[in-house]
């Protein structure tokens, strides 16, 4: 059966166009048409970066990727709890610092070749080669010797804890016992890639490739690349050599990009997505009261946040840092702004996570802002220098931006402009450093507090902030990894969130809420706090 007729096709593509430019279009049920195919419609933020695991960083990224790819193992969408993925069965050693995969046989890549172990130390290796310049490289650094690989330190790949037993076995070895270990290993940054595709379209370090084009990747996951139209829509199909493909009943995906989330609630309204990625702050009263059924609300383990660009004056003074973090009113930005869906944030580790709370150091205190303020050389905000908020182009980011412009003004006179830009240009400009205050967030890999404060360490492919403190490194890199127990560890956690927090490199706003539209005919997609997703669980039915 084909993925789509190519005339419903054409006129999905059409409709899809005329929405993305604010203009009508013909009427076409893509919902019902999907609920019969098994074509899932899903509102996917904004155009993917790019689909190269070892390159991309964004959650519209991840979505795509773990439909194409799969790692070691999975994750159950009810419960988080790891589950067998391309490895059948694992073993962990007594003292925790070794683990031994075992592959299965009927893992193969799209173009028939075999799976094996070798595949996940060479995709290792190149994550971790420097020239690549992997922004998650930090993700293997529990790895004996993967950090010294990744710095240059040492040149060859066998000193680095990664062997292969033979075709079908891997070998880990830790530094430390690591509880979250498993779980990294089903973040896309850990994915395996075909090493001869990687190759007939350039060298190991080459991040422009075009390999991971349709008509040109070979991937592992359950399904495969089969279109990619910029600004209209990605699509991915059911890949039958994939070793589960009996027990997934998907046939296709579309991912559209939607970075217009009022476009984007259009589309949902007029049936052409089954799922949206966001909804308009707006709407949601109205969802609430008229069709809650529509309306998914619930816990999201990510943190929203302003980083600042600390190696820039003025914010290279942690007093005008603070003195911006305590002018932020977060409940009445909640209550009104933001619905009242999310929860006041002051660290960057949500509240709860695995039983971790992080310590509150300050509050909204505008008259100790001044004083600061004026500590820092800059009474009543008097000649302090002009400034941007950069985010990425969003709607609800914008209103954010809108109401700290304000709080500021009128809390510390000072004035700030706004600046958006899309996604590609809006993640060069963080990587570059080119910014002076800029929209952030970060949403959980793996349940962990450490999943959101290893993001702080020096040189760190996710800090983006220059923040650099060796006290805190330390914590994270050696003292954390070596507590006897969890009551230890979070003591260690609390003491360097004590750190970031009071060098306030970023000032934590909210907590996430997932807050996304889906139609009743969407099966397998449950609410969960990492809105993770196995494309393996989900199905369509008949609306009624």
């Amino acid at each position: 059966m084909s993925f789509l007729g190519n005339r419903i096709f054409s006129m999905a593509v059409i409709v899809v166009v005329l929405y993305l430019n604010g203009c009508g279009g013909p009427e076409v049920n893509q919902v019902e048409s999907g609920n019969r195919d098994q074509i899932l419609h899903l509102g996917n933020g904004t155009e993917p970066q790019g689909l190269d695991p070892h390159i991309v960083t964004g959650v519209p990224e991840h979505h795509i990727i773990t439909a194409l790819f799969e790692g070691l193992v999975l994750k159950n969408p009810y419960t988080l709890e790891v589950e067998p993925g391309v490895a059948e069965r694992w073993e962990i050693s007594e003292d925790g610092r070794t683990y031994t995969f075992y592959l299965r046989e009927a893992a193969v890549w799209s173009n028939g070749d075999p799976v094996t172990a070798e595949d996940f130390r060479w995709s290792w290796m190149r994550a971790l080669t420097p020239e690549l310049g992997s922004l998650y490289n930090y993700m293997y650094f529990p790895i004996v010797n993967a950090e010294a690989f990744a710095n240059g330190e040492i040149d060859s790949f066998d000193q680095v804890g990664v062997k292969v037993l033979d075709d079908r076995t891997l070998q880990v070895q830790l530094y430390e016992p690591t509880p979250y270990l498993l779980q990294l290993f089903d973040h896309y940054s850990t994915f395996p890639v075909h090493r001869a595709n990687i190759e007939a379209f350039g060298s190991i370090s080459d991040r422009l490739s075009q390999w991971a084009r349709e008509g040109n990747m070979v991937s592992n996951g359950a399904f495969e690349l089969t279109e990619w139209k910029i600004n209209s829509h990605v699509r991915v199909e059911r890949r039958a050599s994939y070793w589960d493909a009996e027990n997934v009943e998907l046939n296709g995906i579309v991912f559209y990009p939607t970075e217009n989330i009022t476009t984007e609630e259009r589309m949902f309204r007029d049936h052409m997505l089954h799922k949206t990625n966001d909804v308009p702050l707006d709407k949601i009263p109205l969802y609430r009261a008229e069709k809650p059924e529509l309306i998914e609300l619930a816990p999201y383990l990510g943190t929203y946040f302003y980083a600042f660009n600390i190696t820039k004056p003025p914010f290279d003074d942690v007093r005008i840092r603070r003195a911006l973090g305590m002018t932020i009113d977060r409940e009445l930005l909640i209550d009104t702004v933001l619905q009242g869906i999310n929860t006041a944030a002051y660290g960057i580790t949500p509240p709860g996570t695995l039983g971790y709370s992080p310590p509150k150091l300050f509050g909204f205190d505008p008259e100790l802002a001044r004083q600061l303020l004026a500590e820092a050389g800059y009474p009543d905000g008097d000649g302090f220098p002009p400034f941007e908020i950069l985010y990425n182009t969003s709607e609800a980011h914008q209103k954010i931006a809108v109401a700290i412009q304000q709080m500021w003004q009128q809390h510390l006179n000072i004035k700030v402009t706004l600046t958006n830009q899309e996604w590609k240009v809006y993640l060069d400009t963080l990587n570059n450093m080119d910014f002076d205050v800029s929209r952030r967030a970060w949403i959980a890999d793996y349940i962990d507090p450490n999943g959101f404060l290893d993001m702080f360490l020096t040189g760190g492919g996710n800090n983006r902030t220059g923040f650099s403190n060796e006290t805190y490194d330390r914590i994270i890199q050696e003292g954390a990894p070596k507590a006897t127990d969890q009551k230890e560890r979070y003591k260690l956690f609390a003491e360097a969130e004590t750190i970031l927090i009071n060098s306030m490199p970023v000032i934590p706003i909210y907590t996430y809420s997932i807050k996304h539209l889906k139609r009743e005919s969407v099966k397998g997609m449950p609410t969960n706090l990492m809105a993770y997703y196995n494309y393996k669980y989900v199905y369509l039915e008949a609306e009624e």
